[in-house]
């Protein structure tokens, strides 16, 4: 009988004595070399707190509000793809969770379930869209999620490549999509990368038309570069999600917490930043907050409970939301607007 988790570090080494070895190779590994992957962590620890106490918390609260909605917490599901592969409950288990513990949940177009059954949960969803083969395909997954319910666009430009070393089980796929197109031709003077698979990739005036395509608010997940981040802002995004896609893309970019730093004080105020890539605890989501960041994300922590099935999940979202507040409390803020500019110390 194994022992109860009682932290993240507990729920990510039950994962990965229960998974297969090649699912949880998948889950836990970034690019060859791994370097951004953990410098998405390492960097939270070079962000030290300076505590207040004496201060009066008492009545505090971790509400904020984005796009014209209070939510309960800072804390949101990032998108991940084939969620199956993990629980035989999959999106609709994650779903589950993040209703109990009141957490939009960014559904992926990788899901392995339908999104009429993840919605049909009653989980405040969002959705994150890969760019299609072509716009008119994009356009028919942007109105499925629509219809579906969902209350934002998360539009991911970071990964036009896919590229897994899991051969996926038969019973698992992206059952979302349409059917991809055969890649155009080439001849033997011709780049597979840049006159083959880069032909599906969106451009800016692809980013352009799908902002005028919805009436939803617009993020654009995994810009690094600050004249890309004014550039999307400039053509109608509501908002950025800054993400290293988990270090799972290219090796060697900065962590996400050095680009939130960038970020932040080159845009304007009103913009919503919120923050992907290496969330391990409450007080990393209180550092990103302190930094900038309007919400989080959290990817494989999402997963270390989801092995356990939904009330797992519901757990790790649970110690998450503690944590944070711990955190707060001993650092003299009563709420999530006062963590701006408190006592860190880089």
């Amino acid at each position: 009988m194994q022992a109860p988790c009682t932290s993240l570090a507990d729920y990510a080494e039950q994962a990965r004595k229960i998974l297969a070895p090649d699912i949880w190779q998948y889950l836990d590994s970034g690019t060859a070399g791994n370097r951004t992957r953990y410098q998405n962590e390492y960097a939270f620890d070079n962000i030290h707190l300076t505590p207040r106490p004496l201060a009066d918390v008492r009545g505090g609260h971790t509400r904020i509000d984005l796009f014209g909605q209070t939510l309960t917490h800072p804390f949101m599901i990032a998108p991940i793809a084939y969620q199956g592969l993990f629980h035989p409950m999959g999106e609709v288990g994650v779903a589950m969770a993040a209703l109990a513990q009141q957490t939009p949940y960014i559904m992926s177009s990788l899901a392995s379930q339908p999104l009429s059954d993840i919605t049909a949960t009653g989980a405040h969803c969002w959705f994150q869209l890969y760019w299609q083969s072509s716009r008119e395909a994009s356009l028919r997954l942007l109105r499925k999620a629509e219809q579906v319910g969902a209350t934002a666009i998360v539009f991911t430009v970071d990964a036009p490549i896919k590229q897994s070393s899991l051969t996926l089980p038969h019973d698992i796929s992206a059952v979302n999509l349409e059917p991809t197109p055969p890649l155009t031709k080439i001849d033997a003077t011709q780049s597979a990368v840049f006159d083959q698979w880069m032909t599906l990739a969106p451009r800016w005036e692809d980013l352009a038309w799908l902002r005028s395509q919805t009436q939803l608010p617009l993020l654009v997940k995994g810009l690094q570069h600050i004249e890309d981040a004014q550039r999307a802002i400039d053509t109608g995004c509501d908002g950025l999600i800054i993400s290293n896609h988990g270090g799972r893309v290219i090796d060697g970019t900065p962590s996400s917490l050095e680009v939130l730093q960038r970020f932040r004080p080159q845009l304007s105020p009103s913009i919503p930043l919120l923050f992907d890539s290496g969330i391990r605890s409450g007080s990393d989501a209180f550092k990103a907050i302190a930094l900038g960041a309007s919400a989080v994300l959290i990817g494989r922590p999402i997963i270390w409970g989801l092995v356990q099935g939904p009330l797992g999940l519901a757990h790790v979202l649970r110690l998450l939301r503690d944590e944070l507040e711990m955190t707060m409390a001993l650092m003299g803020c009563a709420s999530i607007a006062s963590i701006s500019g408190c006592a860190i110390r880089l």
